[in-house]
Formats: C-alpha cells, sequence, structure tokens
C-alpha cells in the first residue's frame, strides 16, 4: 500500500498498467480448456525487455493512493491549461491564418476537457482547486514550465498578422513542452501511480505531442 507520502522508484513510472490494461491474452489450458490467469506486463527502458508482474505487485498498483505531488501537479496543470486558453482566445481578430482558428479551436476544446477532469479530480479527493487566476501571480513565483510571463502576454496581444502568427505558434510550442514537461517529471519522481490520475497524465503528454508537430509544421510554413 502507498500512503501519500510515499513515492515510487523511475521505473515503476514506465509502466504499462492504465487500469489493468496492459494484459497479454492468455493461453486455454490443455488440460482442462480453463483460461490461465492473465499476466500484466511492466515496460523496461529503451531496449530492454518487459517484466511480468507477480499478483502482489499487481495488487499493489490496483491500491496505489495519490501523494501530495501528484495533488500539486493537478493544481499547477488547471492554470497552465488556462493560460493557453486565453491565448488562444487573441487568435481571431489578429491573425489572417485560415488554419490558426481550426487548430485553435482543437486546443480550446481539448484544454477544457482536461481542466474539467483535473478539477473533478481535486474535487472528488476534497482537495483545494486553484483560483481562477492563479497564474497571473507567477511573476511573484517561479514560473511553471512553459508558461508566458506577463510581459510576453501583451506582446502577444499587440502582434497582428504573421508576426503575430509566429509569435503565437513559438510560445504556445514551448507552453505545451512546459506541460509534457511537468507530466515526465511526475512520471519519473515515481508519484502518478494512482489509477485515475495515471490515466490522465498518460493522455495529456500525447495530446499535447501531437499539437506540437502540426504546430512546428505550420511554423516552418510562414
Amino acid at each position: 500500500m502507498i500512503n501519500r507520502c510515499t513515492t515510487r522508484s523511475a521505473r515503476v513510472a514506465t509502466l504499462v498498467v492504465m487500469l489493468g490494461l496492459a494484459t497479454t491474452i492468455a493461453a486455454c489450458s490443455s488440460d482442462d480448456d480453463k483460461p490461465e490467469s492473465p499476466r500484466v506486463v511492466q515496460l523496461g527502458g529503451p531496449g530492454e525487455t518487459g517484466e511480468e508482474l507477480s499478483d502482489e505487485e499487481i495488487a499493489e498498483l490496483g491500491d496505489a493512493q495519490y501523494t501530495d505531488a501528484d495533488v500539486a501537479f493537478v493544481q499547477n496543470m488547471i492554470p497552465h491549461h488556462e493560460q493557453a486558453l486565453e491565448m488562444v482566445a487573441l487568435i481571431d481578430k489578429r491573425t489572417d491564418n485560415p488554419d490558426l482558428p481550426k487548430l485553435a479551436e482543437r486546443m480550446r476544446v481539448s484544454q477544457l476537457a482536461e481542466i474539467d477532469q483535473l478539477q473533478n479530480w481535486l474535487a472528488e479527493r476534497d482537495e483545494q482547486l486553484p483560483s481562477g487566476h492563479h497564474h497571473h501571480m507567477a511573476h511573484h513565483e517561479q514560473l511553471m514550465p512553459g508558461m508566458l510571463t506577463d510581459a510576453e502576454m501583451k506582446q502577444l496581444a499587440s502582434a497582428r498578422g504573421t508576426a503575430f502568427d509566429r509569435l503565437f505558434l513559438q510560445y504556445m510550442i514551448r507552453h505545451h513542452e512546459g506541460a509534457v514537461l511537468m507530466v515526465e517529471d511526475l512520471l519519473a519522481s515515481g508519484n502518478g501511480q494512482e489509477p485515475n490520475l495515471f490515466q490522465l497524465a498518460q493522455h495529456i503528454g500525447p495530446d499535447q505531442g501531437i499539437e506540437i508537430a502540426r504546430m512546428k509544421l505550420m511554423l516552418t510554413q510562414l
């Protein structure tokens, strides 16, 4: 059993055990035609083979509880996403590129959905929600990875046309890469193993990665 103050090793963070989804199909026994118990496999590092987990290890994963670091991650990711929505809201009146609003709508929908999931995760555990303007106080503290300063937001808001498009893409790529880094740091520290949060974190990283690739391509086309 993992309590809220316990962290796991970095290798455990690479588990492909999203609510027990990483299982292999068991072959039927030739003796009694009863299926064998499903196997849960933990992926190794690059170039390494997977390792089958014991029943005890599987049970421990199922009982994984959230940690203080998990709560901090969720509380920080919400305002991180909120700033992305503020950036997206600037597009309509500042761009001449017909493709940018399409990308922005994808971002808006995905970020709003993830904010809702993050807020529900906190509420269901009676943890504090971040204030609505938490990220505006970031200049008083250390900025979260990828977040824009107030001066950078003003710079973006004052740009128009191709200058805006270029600046938006550069800043949003950095912003998204920051979110991916936050997920990687969470898992590498051995946290984020509570099943619901693990599933959410595994969604945020790849989703942001898809948008990063699209924005980098658009940036080269300007």
